[in-house]
Protein backbone atom coordinates (compact mmCIF):
# COMPACT_ATOMS: atom_id res chain seq x y z
CA UNK A 1 0.00 0.00 0.00
CA UNK A 2 1.07 3.59 -0.59
CA UNK A 3 0.18 4.55 2.98
CA UNK A 4 0.00 2.43 6.13
CA UNK A 5 -1.54 4.60 8.88
CA UNK A 6 -0.85 2.38 11.88
CA UNK A 7 0.46 -0.97 13.03
CA UNK A 8 -3.02 -2.48 13.10
CA UNK A 9 -3.37 -1.79 9.38
CA UNK A 10 0.11 -3.15 8.72
CA UNK A 11 -0.71 -6.43 10.48
CA UNK A 12 -3.74 -6.93 8.24
CA UNK A 13 -1.66 -6.92 5.05
CA UNK A 14 0.52 -9.96 5.72
CA UNK A 15 -1.47 -12.80 4.23
CA UNK A 16 -1.82 -14.84 1.07
CA UNK A 17 -1.51 -11.72 -1.07
CA UNK A 18 1.91 -10.99 0.43
CA UNK A 19 3.27 -14.51 0.15
CA UNK A 20 1.46 -16.81 -2.30
CA UNK A 21 0.50 -14.10 -4.79
CA UNK A 22 3.85 -12.36 -4.34
CA UNK A 23 5.79 -15.53 -5.14
CA UNK A 24 3.56 -16.25 -8.14
CA UNK A 25 3.97 -12.70 -9.47
CA UNK A 26 7.76 -12.99 -9.20
CA UNK A 27 7.63 -16.29 -11.10
CA UNK A 28 5.60 -14.59 -13.82
CA UNK A 29 8.13 -11.73 -13.92
CA UNK A 30 10.90 -14.26 -14.63
CA UNK A 31 8.82 -15.83 -17.43
CA UNK A 32 7.81 -12.44 -18.87
CA UNK A 33 11.36 -11.07 -18.95
CA UNK A 34 13.09 -14.33 -19.74
CA UNK A 35 15.45 -15.96 -17.27
CA UNK A 36 18.61 -14.53 -18.85
CA UNK A 37 17.47 -10.90 -18.62
CA UNK A 38 15.97 -11.40 -15.17
CA UNK A 39 19.23 -12.79 -13.77
CA UNK A 40 21.21 -9.99 -15.40
CA UNK A 41 18.88 -7.42 -13.85
CA UNK A 42 19.02 -8.79 -10.31
CA UNK A 43 22.81 -9.18 -10.46
CA UNK A 44 22.99 -5.49 -11.34
CA UNK A 45 20.60 -4.76 -8.48
CA UNK A 46 22.67 -6.67 -5.92
CA UNK A 47 25.87 -4.97 -7.09
CA UNK A 48 24.36 -1.48 -6.89
CA UNK A 49 22.85 -1.91 -3.45
CA UNK A 50 25.20 -4.29 -1.63
CA UNK A 51 25.37 -3.64 2.12
CA UNK A 52 22.40 -1.29 1.83
CA UNK A 53 18.67 -1.00 1.40
CA UNK A 54 16.76 -0.52 -1.83
CA UNK A 55 13.26 0.47 -2.90
CA UNK A 56 10.86 -1.15 -5.33
CA UNK A 57 11.74 1.63 -7.79
CA UNK A 58 15.43 0.68 -7.50
CA UNK A 59 14.60 -2.95 -8.24
CA UNK A 60 12.49 -2.09 -11.29
CA UNK A 61 15.21 0.24 -12.61
CA UNK A 62 17.78 -2.54 -12.35
CA UNK A 63 15.57 -4.94 -14.28
CA UNK A 64 14.68 -2.32 -16.90
CA UNK A 65 18.36 -1.83 -17.72
CA UNK A 66 18.67 -5.49 -18.75
CA UNK A 67 15.76 -5.67 -21.23
CA UNK A 68 13.90 -3.80 -23.94
CA UNK A 69 10.59 -4.69 -22.30
CA UNK A 70 8.57 -2.07 -20.41
CA UNK A 71 9.32 -3.22 -16.87
CA UNK A 72 7.95 -0.01 -15.35
CA UNK A 73 4.64 -0.62 -17.13
CA UNK A 74 4.65 -4.22 -15.93
CA UNK A 75 5.16 -3.12 -12.33
CA UNK A 76 2.37 -0.58 -12.57
CA UNK A 77 -0.13 -3.06 -13.98
CA UNK A 78 0.89 -5.95 -11.72
CA UNK A 79 1.77 -4.32 -8.41
CA UNK A 80 -0.62 -1.34 -8.36
CA UNK A 81 -3.79 -3.19 -9.33
CA UNK A 82 -5.99 -5.62 -7.45
CA UNK A 83 -7.66 -8.87 -8.36
CA UNK A 84 -6.72 -11.64 -10.75
CA UNK A 85 -7.07 -11.86 -14.55
CA UNK A 86 -9.00 -14.67 -16.21
CA UNK A 87 -7.71 -16.26 -19.43
CA UNK A 88 -10.21 -18.11 -21.62
CA UNK A 89 -9.27 -20.14 -24.72
CA UNK A 90 -11.17 -20.18 -28.01
CA UNK A 91 -10.05 -22.95 -30.34
CA UNK A 92 -10.94 -23.16 -34.02
CA UNK A 93 -10.16 -25.78 -36.63
CA UNK A 94 -9.34 -24.70 -40.18
CA UNK A 95 -10.46 -26.36 -43.42
CA UNK A 96 -6.81 -27.04 -44.25
CA UNK A 97 -6.42 -29.27 -41.19
CA UNK A 98 -4.77 -26.85 -38.77
CA UNK A 99 -6.07 -25.32 -35.59
CA UNK A 100 -5.78 -21.93 -33.93
CA UNK A 101 -5.88 -20.64 -30.39
CA UNK A 102 -7.16 -17.24 -29.33
CA UNK A 103 -7.01 -16.31 -25.65
CA UNK A 104 -9.48 -13.79 -24.27
CA UNK A 105 -8.30 -11.85 -21.24
CA UNK A 106 -10.63 -10.57 -18.55
CA UNK A 107 -8.25 -8.10 -16.92
CA UNK A 108 -5.49 -5.71 -17.89
CA UNK A 109 -2.16 -7.33 -17.06
CA UNK A 110 0.37 -8.60 -19.60
CA UNK A 111 1.09 -12.32 -19.36
CA UNK A 112 3.62 -14.74 -20.77
CA UNK A 113 2.46 -18.32 -20.36
CA UNK A 114 3.08 -21.78 -21.71
CA UNK A 115 0.27 -23.52 -23.57
CA UNK A 116 0.29 -27.32 -23.47
CA UNK A 117 -1.26 -29.36 -26.29
CA UNK A 118 -2.07 -32.98 -25.39
CA UNK A 119 -3.29 -35.91 -27.46
CA UNK A 120 -4.85 -39.22 -26.45
CA UNK A 121 -2.31 -41.99 -26.10
CA UNK A 122 -2.86 -44.31 -29.11
CA UNK A 123 -2.22 -47.35 -26.90
CA UNK A 124 -4.05 -46.34 -23.72
CA UNK A 125 -7.12 -44.15 -24.17
CA UNK A 126 -7.08 -43.18 -20.48
CA UNK A 127 -3.67 -41.52 -20.83
CA UNK A 128 -2.56 -38.34 -22.57
CA UNK A 129 0.74 -37.52 -24.25
CA UNK A 130 2.27 -34.08 -24.67
CA UNK A 131 2.38 -32.95 -28.28
CA UNK A 132 3.92 -29.54 -27.72
CA UNK A 133 4.34 -26.63 -25.34
CA UNK A 134 4.50 -23.13 -26.83
CA UNK A 135 5.15 -19.73 -25.29
CA UNK A 136 2.35 -17.23 -25.68
CA UNK A 137 2.28 -13.52 -24.87
CA UNK A 138 -1.07 -12.05 -23.85
CA UNK A 139 -2.42 -9.89 -25.33
CA UNK A 140 -1.63 -11.87 -28.45
CA UNK A 141 0.17 -10.36 -31.42
CA UNK A 142 -1.05 -13.14 -33.76
CA UNK A 143 -3.94 -15.57 -33.95
CA UNK A 144 -1.99 -18.60 -32.74
CA UNK A 145 -2.35 -20.76 -35.87
CA UNK A 146 -0.88 -24.25 -35.43
CA UNK A 147 -0.42 -27.16 -37.82
CA UNK A 148 -2.08 -30.53 -37.28
CA UNK A 149 -5.42 -31.58 -35.88
CA UNK A 150 -6.93 -29.96 -32.83
CA UNK A 151 -5.42 -31.40 -29.58
CA UNK A 152 -7.64 -33.38 -27.25
CA UNK A 153 -6.63 -31.13 -24.33
CA UNK A 154 -5.34 -27.55 -24.39
CA UNK A 155 -3.97 -26.25 -21.08
CA UNK A 156 -3.34 -22.55 -20.61
CA UNK A 157 -0.57 -21.68 -18.13
CA UNK A 158 0.93 -25.17 -18.38
CA UNK A 159 3.86 -25.26 -15.98
CA UNK A 160 2.16 -22.65 -13.77
CA UNK A 161 4.38 -19.74 -14.84
CA UNK A 162 1.64 -17.13 -14.51
CA UNK A 163 -0.69 -15.69 -11.90
CA UNK A 164 -4.13 -15.93 -13.50
CA UNK A 165 -7.29 -17.96 -13.49
CA UNK A 166 -7.51 -20.12 -16.60
CA UNK A 167 -10.45 -21.81 -18.23
CA UNK A 168 -10.82 -25.04 -20.17
CA UNK A 169 -12.83 -25.11 -23.38
CA UNK A 170 -15.63 -27.68 -23.58
CA UNK A 171 -13.64 -30.25 -25.55
CA UNK A 172 -10.68 -30.00 -23.18
CA UNK A 173 -12.92 -30.40 -20.14
CA UNK A 174 -14.51 -33.51 -21.65
CA UNK A 175 -11.01 -34.90 -22.19
CA UNK A 176 -10.05 -34.03 -18.61
CA UNK A 177 -13.11 -35.81 -17.25
CA UNK A 178 -12.00 -38.96 -19.09
CA UNK A 179 -8.22 -38.80 -18.65
CA UNK A 180 -7.15 -36.20 -16.07
CA UNK A 181 -5.20 -38.69 -13.99
CA UNK A 182 -3.47 -39.81 -17.21
CA UNK A 183 -1.74 -36.46 -17.78
CA UNK A 184 1.96 -37.27 -17.36
CA UNK A 185 3.11 -34.18 -15.40
CA UNK A 186 1.71 -33.69 -11.87
CA UNK A 187 2.12 -29.92 -12.19
CA UNK A 188 -0.07 -29.93 -15.30
CA UNK A 189 -2.64 -32.04 -13.47
CA UNK A 190 -2.58 -29.45 -10.69
CA UNK A 191 -3.18 -26.62 -13.18
CA UNK A 192 -6.18 -28.50 -14.60
CA UNK A 193 -7.59 -29.22 -11.13
CA UNK A 194 -7.13 -25.55 -10.19
CA UNK A 195 -8.91 -24.49 -13.38
CA UNK A 196 -11.81 -26.79 -12.49
CA UNK A 197 -11.89 -25.41 -8.95
CA UNK A 198 -12.01 -21.82 -10.22
CA UNK A 199 -14.76 -22.71 -12.69
CA UNK A 200 -16.83 -24.07 -9.80
CA UNK A 201 -16.14 -21.03 -7.62
CA UNK A 202 -17.20 -18.70 -10.45
CA UNK A 203 -20.41 -20.60 -11.14
CA UNK A 204 -19.28 -22.00 -14.50
CA UNK A 205 -18.99 -25.67 -13.52
CA UNK A 206 -21.46 -27.58 -11.37
CA UNK A 207 -20.06 -28.81 -8.04
CA UNK A 208 -21.42 -32.26 -8.90
CA UNK A 209 -19.25 -32.31 -12.05
CA UNK A 210 -16.15 -31.55 -9.99
CA UNK A 211 -17.05 -34.30 -7.53
CA UNK A 212 -17.56 -36.76 -10.37
CA UNK A 213 -14.10 -35.91 -11.74
CA UNK A 214 -12.65 -36.44 -8.28
CA UNK A 215 -14.43 -39.79 -7.95
CA UNK A 216 -13.06 -40.91 -11.30
CA UNK A 217 -9.45 -39.74 -10.93
CA UNK A 218 -8.33 -39.35 -7.32
CA UNK A 219 -8.20 -43.13 -6.75
CA UNK A 220 -5.55 -43.23 -9.52
CA UNK A 221 -3.70 -40.04 -8.54
CA UNK A 222 -0.11 -40.50 -7.35
CA UNK A 223 0.73 -36.95 -6.29
CA UNK A 224 -0.03 -36.36 -2.61
CA UNK A 225 -0.46 -32.60 -2.95
CA UNK A 226 -3.09 -33.06 -5.66
CA UNK A 227 -5.05 -35.55 -3.55
CA UNK A 228 -4.88 -33.34 -0.48
CA UNK A 229 -5.91 -30.21 -2.36
CA UNK A 230 -8.82 -31.77 -4.24
CA UNK A 231 -10.21 -33.55 -1.17
CA UNK A 232 -9.89 -30.42 0.96
CA UNK A 233 -11.78 -28.30 -1.58
CA UNK A 234 -14.42 -30.97 -2.10
CA UNK A 235 -14.99 -31.36 1.64
CA UNK A 236 -14.78 -27.81 3.02
CA UNK A 237 -16.27 -25.90 0.09
CA UNK A 238 -18.41 -28.21 -2.03
CA UNK A 239 -19.92 -30.49 0.62
CA UNK A 240 -20.06 -27.93 3.43
CA UNK A 241 -21.06 -24.77 1.53
CA UNK A 242 -21.71 -24.95 -2.21
CA UNK A 243 -24.17 -27.84 -2.09
CA UNK A 244 -27.50 -27.64 -0.31
CA UNK A 245 -28.34 -29.61 2.81
CA UNK A 246 -30.28 -32.06 0.64
CA UNK A 247 -27.28 -32.60 -1.66
CA UNK A 248 -24.68 -32.89 1.08
CA UNK A 249 -25.21 -36.57 2.06
CA UNK A 250 -24.55 -37.70 -1.52
CA UNK A 251 -21.39 -35.57 -1.64
CA UNK A 252 -20.11 -37.09 1.60
CA UNK A 253 -20.88 -40.50 0.15
CA UNK A 254 -18.70 -39.69 -2.87
CA UNK A 255 -15.87 -38.58 -0.59
CA UNK A 256 -16.09 -41.83 1.38
CA UNK A 257 -16.02 -43.80 -1.87
CA UNK A 258 -12.85 -41.98 -2.97
CA UNK A 259 -11.22 -42.60 0.40
CA UNK A 260 -12.12 -46.31 0.39
CA UNK A 261 -10.55 -46.64 -3.06
CA UNK A 262 -7.36 -44.96 -1.85
CA UNK A 263 -7.27 -47.20 1.21
CA UNK A 264 -7.60 -50.31 -0.96
CA UNK A 265 -4.86 -49.05 -3.25
CA UNK A 266 -2.43 -48.46 -0.37
CA UNK A 267 -3.03 -51.71 1.51
CA UNK A 268 0.39 -52.99 0.41
CA UNK A 269 2.20 -50.26 2.38
CA UNK A 270 2.97 -48.06 -0.62
CA UNK A 271 1.89 -44.44 -0.41
CA UNK A 272 1.66 -43.93 3.36
CA UNK A 273 0.94 -40.24 2.84
CA UNK A 274 -1.95 -41.03 0.51
CA UNK A 275 -3.27 -43.56 3.03
CA UNK A 276 -3.13 -41.11 5.93
CA UNK A 277 -4.90 -38.45 3.86
CA UNK A 278 -7.60 -40.96 2.94
CA UNK A 279 -8.05 -41.98 6.58
CA UNK A 280 -8.42 -38.37 7.71
CA UNK A 281 -10.98 -37.51 5.05
CA UNK A 282 -12.92 -40.72 5.57
CA UNK A 283 -13.24 -39.80 9.25
CA UNK A 284 -14.42 -36.29 8.41
CA UNK A 285 -17.02 -37.58 5.92
CA UNK A 286 -18.38 -40.43 8.03
CA UNK A 287 -22.18 -40.49 8.29
CA UNK A 288 -22.45 -43.48 10.63
CA UNK A 289 -20.39 -44.10 13.76
CA UNK A 290 -19.81 -47.86 13.50
CA UNK A 291 -16.54 -47.93 11.57
CA UNK A 292 -15.06 -45.03 13.54
CA UNK A 293 -15.98 -46.64 16.86
CA UNK A 294 -14.33 -49.87 15.76
CA UNK A 295 -11.13 -48.05 14.76
CA UNK A 296 -11.09 -46.17 18.05
CA UNK A 297 -11.63 -49.36 20.05
CA UNK A 298 -8.93 -51.25 18.12
CA UNK A 299 -6.49 -48.35 18.28
CA UNK A 300 -5.72 -48.63 14.56
CA UNK A 301 -7.14 -48.63 11.07
CA UNK A 302 -7.17 -52.16 9.53
CA UNK A 303 -3.91 -52.37 7.60
CA UNK A 304 -2.60 -49.26 9.37
CA UNK A 305 -1.94 -46.69 10.52
CA UNK A 306 -2.13 -47.01 14.26
CA UNK A 307 -4.09 -44.20 15.80
CA UNK A 308 -1.89 -41.44 17.16
CA UNK A 309 -3.45 -38.70 19.36
CA UNK A 310 -4.30 -36.57 16.32
CA UNK A 311 -6.33 -39.34 14.70
CA UNK A 312 -7.99 -40.35 17.98
CA UNK A 313 -9.17 -36.78 18.57
CA UNK A 314 -10.26 -36.51 14.95
CA UNK A 315 -12.40 -39.63 15.31
CA UNK A 316 -13.86 -38.48 18.62
CA UNK A 317 -14.66 -35.10 17.09
CA UNK A 318 -16.63 -36.70 14.26
CA UNK A 319 -18.39 -38.99 16.73
CA UNK A 320 -19.35 -35.89 18.74
CA UNK A 321 -20.83 -34.28 15.63
CA UNK A 322 -22.82 -37.45 14.95
CA UNK A 323 -24.02 -37.62 18.55
CA UNK A 324 -22.23 -40.92 19.13
CA UNK A 325 -20.13 -39.94 22.15
CA UNK A 326 -20.54 -37.93 25.34
CA UNK A 327 -18.75 -35.77 27.91
CA UNK A 328 -17.51 -38.81 29.83
CA UNK A 329 -15.78 -40.28 26.76
CA UNK A 330 -14.22 -36.92 25.96
CA UNK A 331 -12.94 -36.61 29.54
CA UNK A 332 -11.48 -40.13 29.36
CA UNK A 333 -9.63 -39.25 26.14
CA UNK A 334 -8.32 -36.06 27.72
CA UNK A 335 -7.02 -38.11 30.65
CA UNK A 336 -5.23 -40.30 28.09
CA UNK A 337 -3.79 -37.22 26.31
CA UNK A 338 -3.59 -34.25 28.71
CA UNK A 339 -1.28 -32.26 26.40
CA UNK A 340 -2.14 -28.82 25.04
CA UNK A 341 -3.26 -30.52 21.82
CA UNK A 342 -5.45 -32.81 23.88
CA UNK A 343 -7.07 -29.86 25.61
CA UNK A 344 -7.83 -28.31 22.23
CA UNK A 345 -9.29 -31.61 21.02
CA UNK A 346 -11.51 -31.87 24.06
CA UNK A 347 -12.73 -28.28 23.66
CA UNK A 348 -13.56 -28.94 20.02
CA UNK A 349 -15.45 -32.13 20.88
CA UNK A 350 -17.44 -30.58 23.74
CA UNK A 351 -18.57 -27.74 21.47
CA UNK A 352 -19.57 -30.20 18.72
CA UNK A 353 -21.97 -32.26 20.84
CA UNK A 354 -25.48 -31.94 19.35
CA UNK A 355 -27.38 -30.85 22.46
CA UNK A 356 -28.81 -27.44 23.40
CA UNK A 357 -26.87 -27.55 26.67
CA UNK A 358 -23.53 -28.15 24.91
CA UNK A 359 -24.14 -25.32 22.46
CA UNK A 360 -25.20 -22.88 25.18
CA UNK A 361 -22.11 -23.69 27.24
CA UNK A 362 -19.79 -23.33 24.24
CA UNK A 363 -21.34 -20.00 23.26
CA UNK A 364 -20.89 -18.69 26.79
CA UNK A 365 -17.21 -19.72 26.75
CA UNK A 366 -16.68 -18.08 23.37
CA UNK A 367 -18.44 -14.78 23.75
CA UNK A 368 -19.14 -14.09 27.44
CA UNK A 369 -16.61 -15.54 29.88
CA UNK A 370 -13.38 -14.30 28.19
CA UNK A 371 -11.54 -17.17 29.87
CA UNK A 372 -10.36 -19.03 26.77
CA UNK A 373 -6.85 -18.78 25.44
CA UNK A 374 -6.39 -18.05 21.73
CA UNK A 375 -5.94 -21.76 20.95
CA UNK A 376 -8.88 -22.94 23.04
CA UNK A 377 -11.06 -20.20 21.57
CA UNK A 378 -10.20 -21.42 18.07
CA UNK A 379 -10.88 -25.06 18.95
CA UNK A 380 -14.22 -24.26 20.58
CA UNK A 381 -15.27 -22.12 17.63
CA UNK A 382 -14.36 -24.88 15.19
CA UNK A 383 -16.57 -27.32 17.03
CA UNK A 384 -19.58 -25.06 17.46
CA UNK A 385 -21.00 -24.74 13.94
CA UNK A 386 -21.75 -28.01 12.11
CA UNK A 387 -23.75 -28.42 8.86
CA UNK A 388 -25.44 -31.48 10.38
CA UNK A 389 -26.65 -29.34 13.28
CA UNK A 390 -28.02 -26.36 11.35
CA UNK A 391 -31.43 -26.43 13.04
CA UNK A 392 -29.88 -26.73 16.50
CA UNK A 393 -27.66 -23.65 16.11
CA UNK A 394 -30.00 -21.52 13.98
CA UNK A 395 -30.83 -19.19 16.88
CA UNK A 396 -27.14 -18.31 17.29
CA UNK A 397 -26.57 -17.09 13.71
CA UNK A 398 -28.07 -13.58 14.21
CA UNK A 399 -26.27 -13.31 17.56
CA UNK A 400 -22.89 -13.85 15.96
CA UNK A 401 -22.37 -10.36 14.55
CA UNK A 402 -23.08 -8.16 17.61
CA UNK A 403 -21.37 -10.62 19.95
CA UNK A 404 -18.24 -10.71 17.77
CA UNK A 405 -18.04 -6.92 17.65
CA UNK A 406 -18.26 -6.71 21.44
CA UNK A 407 -15.76 -9.54 21.91
CA UNK A 408 -13.23 -7.96 19.55
CA UNK A 409 -13.47 -4.65 21.37
CA UNK A 410 -12.79 -6.35 24.71
CA UNK A 411 -10.06 -8.80 23.75
CA UNK A 412 -8.18 -7.21 20.86
CA UNK A 413 -7.03 -8.12 17.34
CA UNK A 414 -5.82 -11.71 17.84
CA UNK A 415 -9.14 -12.95 19.26
CA UNK A 416 -10.95 -10.70 16.77
CA UNK A 417 -9.17 -12.44 13.90
CA UNK A 418 -10.04 -15.85 15.36
CA UNK A 419 -13.67 -14.80 15.84
CA UNK A 420 -13.88 -13.68 12.23
CA UNK A 421 -12.14 -16.74 10.82
CA UNK A 422 -13.22 -19.67 13.01
CA UNK A 423 -16.38 -18.55 14.80
CA UNK A 424 -18.15 -17.34 11.65
CA UNK A 425 -21.21 -19.49 10.76
CA UNK A 426 -19.79 -20.88 7.53
CA UNK A 427 -22.59 -23.40 7.09
CA UNK A 428 -25.29 -20.70 7.00
CA UNK A 429 -25.34 -20.03 3.25
CA UNK A 430 -28.47 -17.93 2.92
CA UNK A 431 -29.51 -14.40 2.07
CA UNK A 432 -30.43 -13.53 5.67
CA UNK A 433 -26.95 -14.31 7.01
CA UNK A 434 -25.51 -12.11 4.26
CA UNK A 435 -27.96 -9.30 5.01
CA UNK A 436 -27.11 -9.34 8.71
CA UNK A 437 -23.40 -9.28 7.93
CA UNK A 438 -23.66 -6.38 5.51
CA UNK A 439 -25.75 -4.47 8.06
CA UNK A 440 -23.08 -5.11 10.70
CA UNK A 441 -20.29 -3.87 8.43
CA UNK A 442 -22.28 -0.77 7.61
CA UNK A 443 -23.47 0.19 11.09
CA UNK A 444 -21.15 -1.34 13.71
CA UNK A 445 -18.02 0.29 15.10
CA UNK A 446 -15.52 -2.60 14.99
CA UNK A 447 -11.75 -2.90 15.18
CA UNK A 448 -9.89 -3.37 11.85
CA UNK A 449 -8.93 -7.01 12.46
CA UNK A 450 -12.56 -8.10 12.72
CA UNK A 451 -13.70 -5.89 9.85
CA UNK A 452 -11.10 -7.39 7.54
CA UNK A 453 -12.16 -10.95 8.35
CA UNK A 454 -15.87 -10.18 8.00
CA UNK A 455 -15.30 -8.54 4.62
CA UNK A 456 -13.53 -11.71 3.47
CA UNK A 457 -16.16 -14.04 4.95
CA UNK A 458 -19.07 -12.15 3.40
CA UNK A 459 -17.33 -12.17 0.03
CA UNK A 460 -17.03 -15.96 0.31
CA UNK A 461 -20.68 -16.14 1.36
CA UNK A 462 -21.75 -14.19 -1.73
CA UNK A 463 -19.71 -16.56 -3.86
CA UNK A 464 -21.34 -19.60 -2.25
CA UNK A 465 -24.78 -18.13 -2.92
CA UNK A 466 -23.77 -17.47 -6.53
CA UNK A 467 -22.59 -21.06 -6.97
CA UNK A 468 -25.84 -22.40 -5.53
CA UNK A 469 -27.84 -20.11 -7.78
CA UNK A 470 -25.88 -21.19 -10.86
Amino acid sequence: PDTVPDTASAMLNFDGISYAKGASALRQLVAWLGEKDFLAGINTHFARHKFGNATLADFIDSLAGATDRDVHGWAESWLRTTGVDTLTPAIAESDSGGWSLTVARDGSRPHRILVGAYDADPIDADRLVLRDRVELDIPQSENGARPGRRPALVVLNDGDLGYAKVRLDATSWNTAVRALSGIPDPLTRTVVWNAARDMVRDGELAPAAYLEAARAHLPRESDLAVVQGVLAFAATQLADRYLTAEQRPAALGTLREICRALLRRTEDGNGPGLRLTAVRHFIDAAAQPDTLQQWLGDGSVPGGPELDPELRWRILYRLAVLGATDDAAIAAELHRDPSATGQEGAARCHAALPTPEAKAAAWERLFTSDGLSNYLFTATAQGFWQPEQADLVQEYVPRYYPHSVALAARRGPVIAEAAGRYAFPLHAVDAETLRLGEECLRDADMIPALRRKLVDQLDDLRRALTVRGA
